[in-house]
């Protein structure tokens, strides 16, 4: 029996070496189980130092349509946030370091493109808005002072905020659409003084009145007029004087100055299209768009008036198109 149990008990330790040469040792040897180490996860890690500033939005007048002032400029106010993960300190208008880069121009421009009041305006003193927040954020403000006569339609804001931080530097451009409305305005001569006359007179030389256009669209002009200064009370007079008035047919007006009293047209109490009178937008920032009216008076027998006379007349600036 001992020589017979002898070979099996010689190979059960065969069997059992063998099985710890291909299943057992290569666990102990990885230091745990064999399953959990076919795939191995090895973490990585960096410190960044130094991050680009980003530009999280552009809001320029408050996010509505820009309505320009008739014959003057309108600040054209664009709020920038800025975010900077190196805490905001860079950005706060020391140095070269900020928005150092700011253009507002017509969107058949380029940012690139040279100054014109008409399509193109340039910042470079924008302003930074208190320190950096808790949230690395801070604020800027880019303001155009963009004339009357600038295009109506779609403009850009394009903002390019400069960043160094120790010793290296980024540039990070922004844009955003903002919209200049359409402005109908005109100026004209404050006063149509006839000076002194007497009852019978016709004006010997015609007064001009000169009108100016004050917005950024072709204009056609309309007119009317009415005693004093309210049409309710006087619709259907010229002027209101100091004894009796003058009717509306006693003043006259055309765009011809050597034109006489007879030829010349009656003012009207309704609006009405002044013929043969267009002014176009400006274009030549030195040279606003004008053209002249003459009027003269009559003073009629009829009414045989007496004292001062005081009337108005209302200029309207109308679509040319």
């Amino acid at each position: 029996m001992k020589i017979k149990t002898k070979p099996r008990i010689i190979l059960l330790f065969a069997l059992i070496f063998v099985f710890y040469l291909y299943y057992i040792l290569p666990s102990v040897i990885s230091w745990g189980p064999i399953d959990n180490y076919r795939n191995f996860s090895v973490r990585t890690t960096v410190n960044v130092t130094d991050a680009m500033p980003e530009i999280v939005n552009i809001t320029c007048n408050n996010g509505t349509a820009i309505t320009l002032n008739a014959g003057t400029v309108y600040p054209v106010i664009c709020k920038i946030e800025l975010k900077d993960y190196n805490g905001g300190n860079t950005l706060n208008g020391t140095g070269s370091s900020g928005v150092n880069a700011s253009t507002f121009y017509y969107y058949l421009n380029a940012s690139e493109d040279p100054d014109d009041n008409n399509v193109h305006y340039t910042n470079s003193t924008c302003e930074v808005n208190g320190t950096a927040f808790a949230n690395y954020s801070i604020n800027w403000t880019c303001t155009f002072y963009t004339w009357y006569y600038a295009n109506n339609g779609t403009w850009i804001i394009n903002i390019t905020v400069h960043d160094r931080y120790n010793g290296r530097s980024y540039n990070v451009t922004g844009t955003r659409n903002a919209t200049i409305g359409s402005l109908y305005a005109v100026n004209v001569t404050n006063v149509i003084d006839f000076g002194d006359m007497y009852v019978g007179e016709t004006s010997t030389t015609s007064v001009e009145a000169n009108i100016t256009n004050f917005g950024n669209m072709d204009i056609n002009i309309s007119l009317y007029g009415f005693g004093g200064e309210n049409q309710t009370l006087y619709p259907d007079l010229a002027m209101v004087c100091a004894v009796r008035n003058l009717s509306l047919d006693t003043e006259r007006y055309s765009v011809n100055g050597s034109e006489a009293w007879a030829a010349m047209t009656p003012i009207s109490g309704t609006p009405t299209a002044l013929p043969n009178m267009t002014l176009i937008q400006q274009q030549d920032d030195s040279t606003p768009v004008m053209n002249a009216t003459y009027w003269r008076l009559y003073i009629d027998p009829i009414s045989n008036p007496f004292g001062q006379c005081n009337g108005t007349v209302i200029f309207s600036a109308e679509s040319a198109i």
